[in-house]
Protein backbone atom coordinates (compact mmCIF):
# COMPACT_ATOMS: atom_id res chain seq x y z
CA UNK A 1 0.00 0.00 0.00
CA UNK A 2 1.16 3.16 -0.99
CA UNK A 3 2.28 5.93 2.11
CA UNK A 4 -0.41 8.14 3.56
CA UNK A 5 -0.55 11.56 2.30
CA UNK A 6 -2.33 12.86 5.42
CA UNK A 7 -0.03 13.27 9.07
CA UNK A 8 -1.14 10.73 11.31
CA UNK A 9 -1.18 13.55 13.80
CA UNK A 10 -3.87 15.66 11.88
CA UNK A 11 -6.50 11.98 11.76
CA UNK A 12 -5.70 11.82 15.55
CA UNK A 13 -6.61 15.48 16.31
CA UNK A 14 -9.39 14.85 14.51
CA UNK A 15 -10.20 11.88 16.57
CA UNK A 16 -9.60 13.94 19.50
CA UNK A 17 -11.64 16.54 18.71
CA UNK A 18 -14.86 13.97 17.75
CA UNK A 19 -14.30 12.53 21.13
CA UNK A 20 -14.67 15.14 22.94
CA UNK A 21 -17.90 16.66 20.90
CA UNK A 22 -19.28 13.05 22.03
CA UNK A 23 -19.41 13.67 25.49
CA UNK A 24 -19.99 17.28 24.51
CA UNK A 25 -23.77 16.04 22.79
CA UNK A 26 -24.31 13.33 25.35
CA UNK A 27 -24.26 15.46 28.49
CA UNK A 28 -26.03 18.54 26.49
CA UNK A 29 -28.96 16.56 24.82
CA UNK A 30 -29.31 15.17 28.97
CA UNK A 31 -29.26 18.46 29.92
CA UNK A 32 -31.91 20.55 27.63
CA UNK A 33 -34.42 17.87 26.65
CA UNK A 34 -36.84 19.16 29.10
CA UNK A 35 -36.32 22.61 26.90
CA UNK A 36 -37.90 21.15 24.05
CA UNK A 37 -40.56 19.91 26.59
CA UNK A 38 -41.34 23.38 27.52
CA UNK A 39 -41.53 24.34 24.19
CA UNK A 40 -44.28 21.94 23.13
CA UNK A 41 -41.68 20.27 21.25
CA UNK A 42 -42.77 16.55 22.27
CA UNK A 43 -44.03 13.62 20.32
CA UNK A 44 -46.59 10.59 21.22
CA UNK A 45 -44.56 7.13 20.26
CA UNK A 46 -47.08 5.74 17.93
CA UNK A 47 -45.58 1.84 18.11
CA UNK A 48 -46.51 1.94 22.02
CA UNK A 49 -50.37 2.05 22.13
CA UNK A 50 -51.84 -0.27 24.42
CA UNK A 51 -48.30 0.59 26.80
CA UNK A 52 -48.23 2.55 29.57
CA UNK A 53 -45.82 4.48 27.46
CA UNK A 54 -48.71 5.57 25.44
CA UNK A 55 -49.14 9.10 26.54
CA UNK A 56 -45.78 9.52 27.64
CA UNK A 57 -44.42 12.94 26.09
CA UNK A 58 -41.20 12.80 24.41
CA UNK A 59 -38.69 15.43 23.52
CA UNK A 60 -39.24 16.06 19.75
CA UNK A 61 -36.66 17.45 17.26
CA UNK A 62 -33.81 16.94 19.39
CA UNK A 63 -31.46 16.50 16.34
CA UNK A 64 -30.67 20.34 16.76
CA UNK A 65 -28.53 19.91 19.49
CA UNK A 66 -25.77 17.05 18.17
CA UNK A 67 -25.86 19.76 14.85
CA UNK A 68 -24.66 22.10 17.20
CA UNK A 69 -21.94 20.45 18.81
CA UNK A 70 -20.60 18.98 15.42
CA UNK A 71 -20.95 23.12 13.80
CA UNK A 72 -19.06 23.80 16.55
CA UNK A 73 -16.58 20.70 16.45
CA UNK A 74 -15.52 20.96 12.83
CA UNK A 75 -14.97 24.63 13.53
CA UNK A 76 -12.53 23.83 15.55
CA UNK A 77 -10.94 21.44 13.18
CA UNK A 78 -10.58 23.83 10.88
CA UNK A 79 -8.77 25.85 13.35
CA UNK A 80 -6.37 23.16 13.79
CA UNK A 81 -6.05 21.54 10.47
CA UNK A 82 -3.27 23.64 7.61
CA UNK A 83 -5.51 25.17 4.99
CA UNK A 84 -4.94 27.10 2.03
CA UNK A 85 -7.49 29.51 0.76
CA UNK A 86 -9.03 27.87 -1.26
CA UNK A 87 -9.51 24.68 0.90
CA UNK A 88 -10.71 26.78 3.54
CA UNK A 89 -13.24 28.85 1.29
CA UNK A 90 -14.02 24.85 0.56
CA UNK A 91 -14.89 24.11 3.50
CA UNK A 92 -16.59 27.22 4.71
CA UNK A 93 -18.94 26.58 1.96
CA UNK A 94 -20.05 23.24 3.52
CA UNK A 95 -20.15 24.66 6.51
CA UNK A 96 -22.85 27.32 5.39
CA UNK A 97 -24.74 24.34 3.14
CA UNK A 98 -25.01 22.52 6.78
CA UNK A 99 -25.69 24.88 8.79
CA UNK A 100 -28.48 26.02 6.83
CA UNK A 101 -30.13 22.30 6.68
CA UNK A 102 -30.03 22.62 10.05
CA UNK A 103 -32.06 25.48 10.48
CA UNK A 104 -34.59 24.46 7.46
CA UNK A 105 -34.65 20.92 9.64
CA UNK A 106 -35.96 22.75 12.74
CA UNK A 107 -38.04 25.22 10.79
CA UNK A 108 -39.87 22.12 9.78
CA UNK A 109 -40.13 20.64 12.94
CA UNK A 110 -41.74 24.01 14.13
CA UNK A 111 -43.72 24.63 11.16
CA UNK A 112 -44.59 21.09 9.62
CA UNK A 113 -43.85 22.31 6.33
CA UNK A 114 -45.62 20.58 3.62
CA UNK A 115 -44.07 17.90 1.65
CA UNK A 116 -43.09 19.92 -1.59
CA UNK A 117 -41.08 22.39 0.64
CA UNK A 118 -38.85 19.39 1.54
CA UNK A 119 -37.48 19.26 -1.98
CA UNK A 120 -37.25 23.01 -2.43
CA UNK A 121 -35.10 23.91 0.83
CA UNK A 122 -32.67 21.17 0.19
CA UNK A 123 -31.66 22.43 -3.24
CA UNK A 124 -31.38 25.72 -2.05
CA UNK A 125 -29.45 24.47 1.01
CA UNK A 126 -27.07 23.58 -1.42
CA UNK A 127 -26.35 26.52 -3.14
CA UNK A 128 -23.18 28.15 -0.84
CA UNK A 129 -22.06 24.28 -1.23
CA UNK A 130 -22.53 24.43 -5.34
CA UNK A 131 -20.62 28.25 -5.45
CA UNK A 132 -17.71 26.78 -3.34
CA UNK A 133 -17.11 23.58 -5.05
CA UNK A 134 -13.83 23.51 -7.07
CA UNK A 135 -13.60 20.02 -8.27
CA UNK A 136 -13.98 19.08 -12.12
CA UNK A 137 -17.61 18.49 -13.74
CA UNK A 138 -15.97 15.89 -15.77
CA UNK A 139 -17.14 12.40 -15.52
CA UNK A 140 -15.46 9.07 -16.89
CA UNK A 141 -17.56 6.99 -19.24
CA UNK A 142 -17.79 2.95 -18.54
CA UNK A 143 -15.65 0.94 -21.18
CA UNK A 144 -18.88 -0.36 -22.51
CA UNK A 145 -19.83 2.95 -23.89
CA UNK A 146 -16.26 4.14 -24.58
CA UNK A 147 -16.55 3.28 -27.88
CA UNK A 148 -19.25 5.09 -28.28
CA UNK A 149 -18.81 8.82 -26.36
CA UNK A 150 -15.24 8.77 -25.61
CA UNK A 151 -13.35 7.76 -22.21
CA UNK A 152 -15.05 11.14 -20.86
CA UNK A 153 -17.73 14.03 -20.78
CA UNK A 154 -17.85 17.22 -18.99
CA UNK A 155 -21.26 17.87 -17.99
CA UNK A 156 -20.41 21.40 -17.21
CA UNK A 157 -23.85 22.69 -15.24
CA UNK A 158 -25.06 19.74 -15.27
CA UNK A 159 -22.83 18.19 -13.27
CA UNK A 160 -23.74 21.17 -10.62
CA UNK A 161 -27.42 19.80 -11.12
CA UNK A 162 -26.95 16.33 -10.31
CA UNK A 163 -24.83 17.13 -6.98
CA UNK A 164 -28.05 19.64 -6.34
CA UNK A 165 -30.19 16.32 -6.80
CA UNK A 166 -27.96 14.07 -4.62
CA UNK A 167 -28.42 16.26 -1.92
CA UNK A 168 -32.27 16.74 -2.25
CA UNK A 169 -32.44 13.07 -2.11
CA UNK A 170 -29.93 11.96 0.63
CA UNK A 171 -31.63 14.82 2.63
CA UNK A 172 -35.34 13.17 2.06
CA UNK A 173 -33.94 9.34 1.86
CA UNK A 174 -33.26 9.33 5.88
CA UNK A 175 -36.53 11.16 6.46
CA UNK A 176 -38.37 8.83 4.71
CA UNK A 177 -36.27 5.33 6.13
CA UNK A 178 -37.68 6.25 9.14
CA UNK A 179 -40.49 5.03 11.92
CA UNK A 180 -39.18 2.74 14.77
CA UNK A 181 -36.97 3.69 17.72
CA UNK A 182 -33.25 4.39 17.03
CA UNK A 183 -33.68 3.93 13.01
CA UNK A 184 -32.62 7.17 11.33
CA UNK A 185 -29.42 7.63 14.17
CA UNK A 186 -28.49 4.37 13.76
CA UNK A 187 -28.78 4.08 9.98
CA UNK A 188 -26.38 7.46 9.81
CA UNK A 189 -24.13 6.09 12.39
CA UNK A 190 -23.50 2.80 9.84
CA UNK A 191 -23.26 4.61 6.68
CA UNK A 192 -20.71 7.46 8.68
CA UNK A 193 -18.36 4.16 9.62
CA UNK A 194 -18.58 3.38 5.87
CA UNK A 195 -17.45 6.64 4.82
CA UNK A 196 -14.64 6.95 7.07
CA UNK A 197 -13.51 3.64 6.16
CA UNK A 198 -13.61 4.40 2.85
CA UNK A 199 -11.98 7.92 3.73
CA UNK A 200 -8.77 5.96 5.35
CA UNK A 201 -8.30 3.82 2.60
CA UNK A 202 -8.23 6.64 0.00
CA UNK A 203 -6.22 8.54 1.88
CA UNK A 204 -3.25 6.70 0.92
CA UNK A 205 -4.27 7.66 -3.12
CA UNK A 206 -3.81 10.67 -5.30
CA UNK A 207 -7.16 11.90 -3.74
CA UNK A 208 -6.11 12.42 -0.63
CA UNK A 209 -6.88 15.69 0.01
CA UNK A 210 -10.82 15.74 -0.26
CA UNK A 211 -11.01 12.36 1.27
CA UNK A 212 -9.47 14.02 4.82
CA UNK A 213 -11.90 17.02 4.00
CA UNK A 214 -14.64 14.25 4.36
CA UNK A 215 -13.14 12.65 7.45
CA UNK A 216 -13.25 15.84 9.05
CA UNK A 217 -16.46 15.90 8.59
CA UNK A 218 -17.78 12.21 9.23
CA UNK A 219 -15.83 11.74 12.38
CA UNK A 220 -17.48 14.49 14.50
CA UNK A 221 -20.61 13.31 12.72
CA UNK A 222 -20.35 9.73 13.29
CA UNK A 223 -19.40 10.82 17.64
CA UNK A 224 -22.03 13.18 17.87
CA UNK A 225 -24.90 10.83 16.34
CA UNK A 226 -23.55 8.34 18.38
CA UNK A 227 -24.57 10.17 21.31
CA UNK A 228 -28.10 10.75 19.83
CA UNK A 229 -28.54 7.41 19.70
CA UNK A 230 -27.81 6.00 22.90
CA UNK A 231 -31.42 8.52 24.09
CA UNK A 232 -33.12 7.01 20.86
CA UNK A 233 -32.30 3.81 20.91
CA UNK A 234 -35.20 1.57 22.03
CA UNK A 235 -37.90 2.53 24.46
CA UNK A 236 -36.18 6.42 23.14
CA UNK A 237 -36.19 8.76 25.28
CA UNK A 238 -35.80 11.45 22.81
CA UNK A 239 -37.07 11.67 19.22
CA UNK A 240 -34.36 12.63 16.82
CA UNK A 241 -37.37 15.10 14.38
CA UNK A 242 -36.34 16.17 11.07
CA UNK A 243 -34.16 18.60 12.35
CA UNK A 244 -31.29 15.29 12.33
CA UNK A 245 -32.40 13.75 9.34
CA UNK A 246 -32.27 16.97 7.15
CA UNK A 247 -29.32 17.70 8.49
CA UNK A 248 -27.88 14.52 8.51
CA UNK A 249 -28.76 13.95 4.70
CA UNK A 250 -26.65 16.87 3.88
CA UNK A 251 -23.88 16.06 5.94
CA UNK A 252 -23.56 12.99 3.80
CA UNK A 253 -24.33 15.00 0.36
CA UNK A 254 -21.40 17.56 1.08
CA UNK A 255 -18.63 14.85 1.94
CA UNK A 256 -19.41 13.18 -0.81
CA UNK A 257 -19.44 16.00 -3.13
CA UNK A 258 -16.51 17.70 -1.59
CA UNK A 259 -14.41 14.47 -0.90
CA UNK A 260 -15.52 13.69 -4.52
CA UNK A 261 -16.80 9.82 -4.52
CA UNK A 262 -20.69 10.76 -4.90
CA UNK A 263 -21.06 7.27 -6.73
CA UNK A 264 -19.61 5.40 -4.06
CA UNK A 265 -21.39 7.24 -1.74
CA UNK A 266 -24.70 6.20 -3.01
CA UNK A 267 -23.41 2.65 -2.81
CA UNK A 268 -23.38 3.04 0.87
CA UNK A 269 -27.08 4.41 0.45
CA UNK A 270 -28.34 1.10 -0.92
CA UNK A 271 -31.23 0.55 1.49
CA UNK A 272 -32.42 4.47 1.06
CA UNK A 273 -32.35 3.72 -2.52
CA UNK A 274 -34.57 0.27 -2.41
CA UNK A 275 -37.01 2.49 0.27
CA UNK A 276 -37.44 5.36 -1.94
CA UNK A 277 -38.13 3.05 -5.01
CA UNK A 278 -40.73 0.87 -3.33
CA UNK A 279 -42.27 3.77 -1.78
CA UNK A 280 -42.54 5.44 -4.92
CA UNK A 281 -46.13 4.78 -5.62
CA UNK A 282 -46.98 5.95 -2.49
CA UNK A 283 -44.40 8.95 -2.64
CA UNK A 284 -46.46 10.08 -6.18
CA UNK A 285 -49.90 9.34 -4.81
CA UNK A 286 -50.73 6.32 -6.82
CA UNK A 287 -51.34 4.48 -4.34
CA UNK A 288 -53.05 6.28 -1.13
CA UNK A 289 -50.31 7.90 1.45
CA UNK A 290 -51.10 8.18 5.07
CA UNK A 291 -49.32 11.02 7.18
CA UNK A 292 -46.94 8.00 9.19
CA UNK A 293 -46.62 4.72 7.16
CA UNK A 294 -45.96 2.69 10.22
CA UNK A 295 -46.17 -0.75 11.03
CA UNK A 296 -49.37 -2.11 13.62
CA UNK A 297 -48.10 -2.49 17.12
CA UNK A 298 -49.75 -5.60 18.42
CA UNK A 299 -50.22 -4.94 22.54
CA UNK A 300 -50.72 -8.92 22.90
CA UNK A 301 -47.99 -10.04 21.43
CA UNK A 302 -45.19 -6.89 22.13
CA UNK A 303 -44.50 -7.52 18.23
CA UNK A 304 -44.94 -4.88 15.55
CA UNK A 305 -46.87 -6.30 12.25
CA UNK A 306 -46.21 -4.92 8.55
CA UNK A 307 -49.03 -3.13 6.95
CA UNK A 308 -48.75 -4.30 3.00
CA UNK A 309 -50.19 -1.13 2.01
CA UNK A 310 -47.55 1.11 3.92
CA UNK A 311 -44.92 0.77 1.45
CA UNK A 312 -41.62 1.26 2.93
CA UNK A 313 -38.82 -1.39 3.85
CA UNK A 314 -40.10 -1.27 7.91
CA UNK A 315 -43.38 -2.97 6.40
CA UNK A 316 -41.84 -4.88 3.71
CA UNK A 317 -39.29 -6.42 6.04
CA UNK A 318 -42.21 -6.96 8.47
CA UNK A 319 -43.95 -8.75 5.72
CA UNK A 320 -41.26 -11.26 4.96
CA UNK A 321 -39.75 -12.17 8.08
CA UNK A 322 -43.09 -11.91 10.10
CA UNK A 323 -43.80 -9.87 13.39
CA UNK A 324 -40.90 -8.13 15.09
CA UNK A 325 -40.19 -6.66 18.24
CA UNK A 326 -39.37 -2.93 17.79
CA UNK A 327 -35.66 -3.38 18.92
CA UNK A 328 -35.01 -6.34 16.93
CA UNK A 329 -36.54 -5.19 13.70
CA UNK A 330 -34.22 -2.07 14.49
CA UNK A 331 -31.09 -4.45 14.61
CA UNK A 332 -32.28 -6.03 11.56
CA UNK A 333 -32.40 -3.01 9.78
CA UNK A 334 -28.86 -2.35 10.77
CA UNK A 335 -27.75 -5.29 9.77
CA UNK A 336 -28.72 -4.68 6.50
CA UNK A 337 -27.41 -1.32 6.22
CA UNK A 338 -23.98 -2.64 7.16
CA UNK A 339 -24.42 -5.61 4.94
CA UNK A 340 -25.13 -3.12 1.91
CA UNK A 341 -22.53 -1.44 2.97
CA UNK A 342 -20.25 -4.21 2.42
CA UNK A 343 -21.66 -4.94 -0.79
CA UNK A 344 -20.53 -0.97 -2.04
CA UNK A 345 -17.26 -1.81 -1.06
CA UNK A 346 -17.19 -5.02 -2.82
CA UNK A 347 -18.31 -3.10 -5.88
CA UNK A 348 -16.59 0.15 -5.77
CA UNK A 349 -13.44 -2.09 -4.81
CA UNK A 350 -13.38 -4.87 -7.10
CA UNK A 351 -16.94 -5.07 -9.85
CA UNK A 352 -15.98 -1.06 -10.83
CA UNK A 353 -12.31 -1.97 -12.21
CA UNK A 354 -14.55 -3.97 -14.86
CA UNK A 355 -16.15 -0.94 -16.17
CA UNK A 356 -13.40 1.80 -15.16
Amino acid sequence: MAAMLVAPGEILTTVMISAVAFVAAYVLIGRVQHYNLRASLFGLDLNKKGTARENTKIPEAMGIWPAFVFLIAISICQLVHSQTPAHRAEYNSALHTICFMVLLGFADDVLELPWRMKLIFPGLASIPMLVGYAGGTTIIIPKPLQYYVGDSVDLHVFYLVYMCLLAIFTTNAINIFAGINGLEAGQSVVIAVAVLIHNYVELHGPQAAPHFFSMTLMMPFAFTTAALLLYNWYPSAVFVGDTFTTYAGMTFAVAGIMGHFSKTLLLFFMPQVLNFVYSLPQLLKIVPCPRHRLPRYNAATGKLEGIWTNMNLVNLALLILGPQTERRLCVILLAFQAACCAIGFFVRYHVSTYFY
